[in-house]
């Protein structure tokens, strides 16, 4: 009697013990699914201290930001820069030249960011162009158009997760001096466009649709071909679009800056920044998988490569700290088994989509000479 009493105290202590666990991994899956899952406003912080002028120099408190090589802008409540690499360091001072705008005054909180333009194309680029909407699945989206000289091939770009049409300001001069119109379109989720029906972020897994449209909408222009190019996440977006699109054969070429190609390599290594163990990763992955019913194996480009295969142009910087360069790497190494023509070029040092700031020469050359191999442009 006594034994059978203590066989069945174990055996439900060890009921309520796997009860208790597992209501603990899915708060903690629940948790960070959300911080994947979830758009909300990025808060605007400024962490940055500017400490005046030098000799038409900035100069700021030295951090591992403002010691960060080639172009940023710097950015504070009511004011905007853009500033050049490091003229000098010396107690604990950075001294960077300025490019564009106005110093911020001493004593300012600022912050560094990866774009160096913004409000518009006119406003902040000097180029004509259009506000335009494209009709999608959820409702209109707004995109800017750039006209250029060769209307038969548009590039149509893809922010990342929680950034806006701004991020591909950088690099439009150059496509518009190739001759190249550029579509800069927004998707589900972002601000001013219609949410997905769940208020979910899907990761790419539906953001396709929206490119899609967008390729529909260039067509329905008069585009015979487009270039898709994708930041961070619209990289993974550009991924699914390529693999699931009806459109995708109008695709002559892409170029993917620092794209996601592996959400599970991701997310270790976002919980390693965390400090959160990697083992629960799959767990975050099941949750996020139930609750906007994402398929996180379709993404691995590596493994599940879409069957169309255009020339792309692959740049990650060996720095990044949210998406690993290794995933990258790991598809430029796979790329000729796979009979992709991919082009991979890493930046050393480079940070989170910041290639074109740390090196700006190489990453204009290598994306000129691929324009021109890929599709026939003129820089």
């Amino acid at each position: 009697m006594a034994r059978r009493k203590i066989i069945r105290i174990t055996a439900t202590s060890l009921l309520v013990l796997l009860v208790l666990v597992t209501a603990a991994l899915g708060g903690v899956g629940w948790y960070y699914s959300g911080e994947l899952l979830e758009p909300e406003e990025v808060p605007r912080r400024y962490p940055e201290t500017a400490l005046g002028v030098d000799d038409k120099n900035v100069v700021l408190a030295e951090s591992k930001l403002t010691l960060q090589r080639g172009t940023f802008g710097v950015v504070w409540p009511g004011g905007t820069a853009k500033v050049g690499d490091i003229a000098s360091t010396k107690d604990g001072r950075v001294e960077r030249p300025l490019l564009e705008g106005t110093a911020p005054p001493e004593g300012t909180k600022v912050r560094m960011e990866t774009n160096v333009h913004e409000g518009n194309p006119k406003t902040s680029l000097g180029l004509v162009f259009s506000d335009v909407a494209v009709p999608g699945e959820l409702g209109d989206m707004p995109a800017w158009f750039v006209p250029a000289s060769n209307p038969d091939t548009w590039v149509i770009t893809v922010h990342g997760r929680g950034a806006s049409r701004e991020e591909a300001l950088r690099v439009v001069p150059q496509l518009h001096g190739a001759g190249l119109p550029v579509l800069l379109i927004t998707y589900r989720n972002d601000p001013g466009v219609p949410k997905s029906p769940d208020g979910l972020y899907h990761l790419g897994d539906t953001e396709w649709h929206d490119v899609e449209a967008a390729i529909k909408y260039a067509q329905g222009k008069g585009a015979k071909k487009v270039v898709l190019y994708g930041w961070s996440m619209g990289g993974a977006i550009v991924g699914q679009t390529l693999a699931r699109s009806g459109l995708a054969a109008a695709v002559s070429g892409v170029v993917l800056d620092s794209p996601v190609t592996n959400w599970t390599q991701t997310l270790n290594l976002q919980a390693e920044n965390r400090g959160v163990p990697t083992w629960l990763t799959p767990v975050a992955e099941v949750v996020s998988g139930w609750r906007a019913d994402i398929d996180f194996d379709r993404f691995d480009l590596v493994r599940t490569p879409p069957a169309l295969k255009p020339p792309t142009l692959l740049v990650h910087g060996s720095a990044d700290g949210t998406v690993p360069a290794q995933s990258s790497r790991d598809l430029a190494t796979a790329a000729n088994g796979l009979g992709w023509p991919l082009q991979y070029v890493e930046i050393p040092g480079a940070d989170h989509t910041s290639g074109w700031n740390v090196a700006t020469d190489t990453y204009r050359t290598a994306l000129g000479d691929f324009l021109t191999r890929s599709i026939g442009a003129k820089p």
